[in-house]
C-alpha cells in the first residue's frame, strides 16, 4: 500500500482549489497550486503552502497546458496531482502522462476515464449492462453525419460534447436549419473548456428531473454510493441550485438509480469518486404523475463534482480526503451499511451575473464579500479580491442543511437574505426568487421549469422602486447634514446598487427634504419628523400621497458604471459595434467587404467560459475588423465597423 503523500498539486483554481487545499491542510499534506497570470493574487494562491505561476491568461495557455502543469509538479517535489474538476479533471491522456512521470493522477485509471469520460463509450456500456439511455448517436461526429441522425432521430435535440461536463458544448437544437452552427458553437467551446471537440447527439427529454448518484470506490474492489442528488434547477444546461435527497426519489426509485450506478461501476472496474446521472421522468408530457418513473442514464462524470458539499453535509463524510487515500492504494475506510444520512442540504451557487441584462458575466473588483449565514460557504474569492473575465462566474457557493426539506430551504433563505457581493453583479435575487416560489418550494422544478419562468421570477425579484427612491433619498439628506451647500447646479445623480442592479436616481434637495425622479416618475421626500436625522426611514409622497418608507439595507451607495472606452455611434455613414463585454475574439463568421444583413452573426465572443453571439446592429457591408480570433478584448472596444 502506497503511504499518505506529503505533497500534492492542486491542478485548478477557485473555489475548488481553495476546498482541496484546506482539506491537505487538515490531513497535514502540502499543497501546491498552479495560478495564471489573472489568478496571480488569488485566494487559492493564498490558500496554498506553495504556488508555480504558469504565463498565460487563457484556461488553454495555462490550466489546460499538460506540460506546464506536469513541470510545476515536478519542481515542487510534489507526488500527486489532484485535479478539481474541469480543465485536465477527465483527460485519460493526462492521467497516462502523469503516470509517466511518476505522479499520481487523484482520480479514475486513465481506462476508466476513456470508458466513462467518454459520454459516447458510457451510453455503450450502459446499454451493454441493461442499463436505459436516451435514444440518441454517439458515432463518428463529422456535421454531415450528426445532421443525419438528427434527422432521424427526430427533433428537438440535444448536442452534447463527449468530454467534460458542467454544461460545456451542450446545445439544444429545435430545428434542423439551426443544427450546423450548434455544431460548430458546441465544438468551438468544448475545445475551449476540455481540450475535446468531439460530440454526440441525443433526442431531448422534457419534464424530467435530473438525478445523480454519488459514488466512491478504492482500488481493492470495494465500491459504495453515497446516495443521490437532486440538480435540476438549471439555465442553459448550467445547475444553479442542488439538494439532497431528491425530492421525487423514494427508497425503490433510490434502490433502482443506486443499483445502476454501482452495476456500472463495477463493470468498468471504476475507482476513486464518481457520478452517475440520470434523467427521472415522472411526470411525461401530457400525462400524470406515473408511479414507476422513466429513468435514462445520460453519463457519467469521473471527478469530483461543483455539488459535492451536499453529500458531505448529509453523510459527514470529507470526500476530497476519501479521493486521497483511494489515490494512495489505501481501503476504503467504510461500508454500504456504514453510510448513514442526516437530513436535507441545498447548495444555491452564487455567480457573477446579471440576470437582468441577460445574464452578461460580470467581472471586476469585489468591494465587499459579505459572510452570510449559511452552514457552509465555498468560495474563491474575499473581499478586495478582482474576479477576471476569463474563468467561469462562480463566485461562492451557499450550503445550508436542516433536518427536513423545509427546514434546509428555510435556513438557505436566511442566508440568501443576508446580503450580496458588492462591487459587481450577481443572480442572489434571482436565487432568493426561485427559492420562495410555489413550484421549487413543492419540489416539481424539472430541467425545462426554469427559463419559461425566468420572466417572472426576475420581475418578482426587483425591489419596488419606493426603496430605490428612499435610498436616494436618505442619501441625499445625510449628505445635507454633513456639507454646508450643495455642490454643482441641477439634479444630482445618485448610484445604487443592491448587489444584483445597479439604478440611478436622480435628487434635487432643500433644507428639510427634496424632490427626486426615476423612471419618468417624480417623488416628493423628506425625513419624518418624530424621528432623528440618521433615522433608515423617509416619507415619499407622490400624486398627493405620502408614505413612510423603511430603507433596505442590501441597497447601498454605488459608483456609477464605467462608460465604454469607445462609443458605439454611427457617424458619417458607418455603423461601430463594439464589445460588451470583456472577453476573447472565439471566431469571426465574416469578412472586410462582405455584405451583411441586419441581425447577421458578425462574431462570437467568449468570457466566463460562455459563448456570446455579437450580430450586425443594422444592414451593410464590413468596412473593416478591429480584432482576430484569440484576441482578447474590453467592454468598450471597437470590434467591427459597417459601411
Amino acid at each position: 500500500m502506497r503511504p499518505m503523500f506529503t505533497s500534492v498539486l492542486v491542478a485548478n483554481r477557485g473555489e475548488i482549489a481553495v476546498r482541496i487545499c484546506r482539506t491537505l491542510r487538515r490531513m497535514g499534506v502540502r499543497s501546491v497550486v498552479v495560478a495564471s497570470i489573472p489568478d496571480r493574487r488569488s485566494l487559492a494562491v493564498r490558500s496554498a503552502d506553495a504556488w508555480v505561476l504558469l504565463e498565460g491568461y487563457s484556461a488553454a495557455e495555462t490550466y489546460l497546458d499538460v506540460d506546464a502543469v506536469i513541470a510545476a509538479a515536478k519542481s515542487q517535489g510534489c507526488e500527486a496531482i489532484h485535479p478539481g474538476y474541469g480543465f485536465l479533471s477527465e483527460r485519460a491522456d493526462f492521467a497516462e502522462r502523469c503516470a509517466s512521470e511518476g505522479l499520481v493522477f487523484v482520480g479514475p485509471p486513465p481506462a476508466v476515464l476513456r470508458g466513462m469520460g467518454d459520454k459516447s463509450a458510457a451510453r455503450r456500456l450502459a446499454v451493454e449492462n441493461g442499463v436505459p439511455v436516451v435514444p440518441g448517436w454517439d458515432g463518428a461526429d463529422g456535421a454531415e453525419t450528426l445532421i443525419r441522425e438528427a434527422e432521424r432521430i427526430g427533433f428537438p435535440v440535444l448536442l452534447k460534447a463527449r468530454g467534460g461536463g458542467g454544461g460545456r458544448g451542450m446545445r439544444e437544437v429545435h430545428a434542423p436549419g439551426d443544427l450546423p452552427d450548434a455544431i460548430a458553437s458546441a465544438r468551438r467551446e468544448a475545445l475551449a473548456a476540455f481540450g475535446d471537440g468531439g460530440l454526440l447527439l441525443e433526442r431531448l427529454v422534457n419534464h424530467a428531473h435530473h438525478v445523480e448518484v454519488q459514488v466512491i470506490a478504492d482500488a481493492h474492489g470495494n465500491v459504495i454510493h453515497l446516495g443521490e442528488r437532486d440538480c435540476s434547477v438549471q439555465r442553459r444546461h448550467q445547475k444553479l441550485i442542488e439538494e439532497t435527497p431528491s425530492p421525487v426519489v423514494d427508497d425503490r426509485l433510490r434502490t433502482r438509480l443506486t443499483g445502476y450506478a454501482l452495476a456500472l461501476a463495477r463493470a468498468i472496474g471504476y475507482v476513486n469518486a464518481g457520478t452517475f446521472e440520470f434523467l427521472v421522468q415522472t411526470v411525461p408530457p401530457g400525462s400524470h404523475r406515473i408511479a414507476e418513473p422513466n429513468v435514462y442514464f445520460l453519463e457519467v462524470n469521473p471527478r469530483l463534482q461543483v455539488e459535492h458539499p451536499v453529500t458531505e453535509t448529509v453523510t459527514g463524510l470529507d470526500l476530497v480526503e476519501l479521493q486521497l487515500r483511494v489515490a494512495a492504494g489505501e481501503l476504503l475506510p467504510l461500508r454500504q451499511e456504514d453510510v448513514r444520512f442526516q437530513g436535507h442540504a441545498f447548495e444555491f451557487r452564487v455567480n457573477a451575473e446579471n440576470p437582468w441584462d441577460s445574464f452578461k458575466p460580470a467581472s471586476g473588483r469585489l468591494d465587499a464579500f459579505p459572510g452570510n449565514g449559511a452552514e457552509r460557504v465555498d468560495s474563491g474569492f474575499e473581499a478586495g479580491d478582482t474576479v477576471p473575465p476569463q474563468y467561469d462566474s462562480l463566485l461562492m457557493k451557499q450550503i445550508s442543511h436542516g433536518e427536513t426539506r423545509e427546514a434546509a430551504l428555510d435556513a438557505a433563505l436566511a442566508a440568501l437574505e443576508v446580503g450580496s457581493p458588492a462591487g459587481i453583479h450577481s443572480n442572489v435575487g434571482l436565487l432568493r426568487a426561485i427559492a420562495v416560489s410555489e413550484a421549487f418550494a413543492a419540489g416539481d422544478c424539472t430541467v425545462d421549469w426554469l427559463e419559461p419562468a425566468l420572466d417572472t421570477l426576475l420581475s418578482s425579484a426587483r425591489k419596488p422602486e419606493t426603496d430605490w427612491v428612499a435610498s436616494a433619498a436618505l442619501a441625499a439628506l445625510k449628505d445635507s447634514a454633513n456639507s454646508p451647500s450643495w455642490i454643482g447646479a441641477g439634479r444630482l445623480a445618485v448610484w445604487l446598487t443592491d448587489g444584483a442592479e445597479t439604478r440611478c436616481v436622480e435628487v434635487t434637495r432643500r433644507s428639510s427634504g427634496g424632490t427626486a425622479w426615476l423612471n419618468g416618475e417624480t417623488y416628493a421626500f423628506r425625513q419624518p419628523k418624530q424621528v432623528p436625522t440618521d433615522s433608515s426611514a423617509v416619507v415619499l409622497g407622490r400624486n398627493g400621497t405620502e408614505m413612510v418608507v423603511s430603507i433596505r439595507r442590501d441597497i447601498t451607495r454605488s459608483a456609477p458604471p464605467p462608460l465604454p472606452r469607445k462609443a458605439a455611434t454611427s457617424h458619417g455613414g458607418a455603423t461601430v459595434v463594439t464589445a460588451p463585454l470583456a472577453g476573447t475574439i472565439a471566431a469571426v463568421s465574416v469578412a472586410e467587404g462582405d455584405s451583411v444583413v441586419e441581425g447577421q452573426l458578425l462574431l462570437v465572443l467568449e468570457a466566463m467560459k460562455m459563448e456570446h453571439r455579437i450580430a450586425a446592429p443594422v444592414a451593410g457591408r464590413v468596412k473593416a475588423f478591429a480584432v482576430q480570433a484569440r484576441d482578447v478584448v474590453r467592454e468598450g472596444d471597437l470590434l467591427v465597423e459597417l459601411g
